[in-house]
């Protein structure tokens, strides 16, 4: 028998390495138990958890309410596929259309899934329904852009490592600047355009908040042009950002919604695309689909992961408490601190050093005291904490980053 079980607690990472093909560079620490904000390694070390699976686990650490679906639901049935209907879809396709006042919902699995599905939907709709000529389509996405790494969704990339050695690479896609108006305004002229892609919060370029206003202006661009606005809410939704999505601080409805990560609390792959029956009805059987999409194990889990954002108003806790943390980092005043900025609970700090492996040294600092993070961008990094964090954890955290930040020479 091949023993999958290290001999010593430091050999998980040697393991991995040796085995696991190296498409990450993580920090050297071995996880093995969650728990609400914090996770422990596996000498029992605790720490508080400020990347939150990348924004996967709102809701915190194995949430018993969520825990308690999948119990449930696992020791039923977990799948089906949609060749047959299940007791479990129906609710959830009722309860999330409802959530978020949609007609209908397509299910996935992960988020670039997702992507990839309203990339498709927004290109059937622009033939069938706005009459653009056949594979003339075209999608706006933005620089600086993160929807994931399939072939297709790296085609809009502009970032160079993303790219690199993966060509050729789909086409159909136009890039314009983020948050500027004037360049949706002209790009929205070509008459073959069908959607423009956006982020609300450009996480994974270092949490960059566009300016006030420019969600709600370019959401009527689009509908003056009649070209669907499509918001990749994966990271910035279910109320990482003080509110159910990112879209509401403007009060803008995208014509596609696009869900994911927090949609199973952390526990499974689950993702969703939500529009109306005018956009949504372009699908038909056999143009899309997925094994695992709607499995009746994801939907039951779904349907506890926000009902939990909603029930505990994590929304509302994650804008008071993302409030009160950028104000005592901006109240630090220290000198490597370039900037702090963000919305609720997803900011982000850009050091200030002439090193440019700084923000990678932080972390590492940040580790050994006790405070889970990850730079992204060189000189950035992104504090996400779950969104049932408290005021006292938030000061104890700060406190962290601040003795941490004394590694910086």
């Amino acid at each position: 028998m091949i023993s999958t079980t290290p001999t010593r607690d430091n050999n998980y990472i040697e393991l991995e390495d040796q085995y696991g093909a190296h498409n990450y560079h993580p920090l050297p620490v071995v996880l093995n138990r969650g728990k609400g904000v914090h996770v422990w390694d596996v000498e029992g070390r605790r720490y508080f958890d400020f990347l939150s699976g990348y924004s996967a686990v709102n809701q915190g650490h194995c949430h018993p309410k969520i825990l308690e679906a999948l119990h449930l639901q696992a020791a039923r049935l977990t799948l089906t596929s949609r060749a047959f209907y299940n007791d479990q879809f129906a609710p959830f396709a009722r309860f999330i259309t409802r959530l978020f006042g949609y007609d209908k919902v397509l299910p996935m699995n992960t988020g670039v899934e997702a992507v990839e599905t309203a990339l498709k939907i927004a290109r059937r709709w622009g033939y069938e329904v706005r009459g653009i000529p056949e594979n003339k389509a075209v999608i706006l996405a933005c620089e600086g852009n993160f929807h994931g790494r399939t072939l297709n969704v790296i085609s809009f990339s502009t970032d160079p490592q993303a790219k690199k050695g993966f060509g050729p690479f789909m086409t159909g896609y136009q890039i314009i600047p983020f948050n500027d108006l004037e360049a949706l305004e002209q790009a929205l002229g070509d008459p073959n355009v069908a959607g423009f892609l956006v982020e609300p919060i450009q996480g994974e370029a270092g949490v960059v908040v566009p300016d006030a206003g420019y969600l709600a202006q370019a959401r009527q661009y689009c509908q003056d042009a009649r070209v669907l606005f499509i918001a990749d809410e994966i990271q910035t939704g279910l109320g990482r950002t003080g509110k159910m999505l990112a879209v509401d601080h403007e009060g803008v409805r995208p014509d596609l919604l696009i869900l994911g990560k927090a949609l199973s609390g952390g526990m499974m792959p689950v993702s969703a695309v939500l529009a109306d029956d005018s956009v949504m009805g372009v699908i038909h059987p056999g143009d899309h689909g997925s094994t695992f999409g709607g499995n009746p194990l994801a939907c039951r889990v779904a349907i506890a992961s926000l009902e939990v954002l909603v029930e505990e108003r994590m929304a509302e806790n994650a804008a008071l408490q993302g409030k009160y943390f950028r104000q005592l980092l901006e109240g630090l005043h220290h000198p490597r601190i370039r900037e702090v900025r963000g919305k609720g609970l997803l900011n982000a700090v850009v050091i200030r050093h002439p090193d440019p492996e700084a923000a990678w040294s932080l972390c590492l600092s940040l580790k050994d005291h006790g405070l889970l993070a990850k730079q992204t961008h060189g000189d950035k990094i992104r504090f996400a904490p779950p969104l049932i964090i408290t005021r006292e954890q938030v000061g104890e955290a700060v406190g962290i980053i601040e003795e941490s930040l004394k590694s910086l020479k």
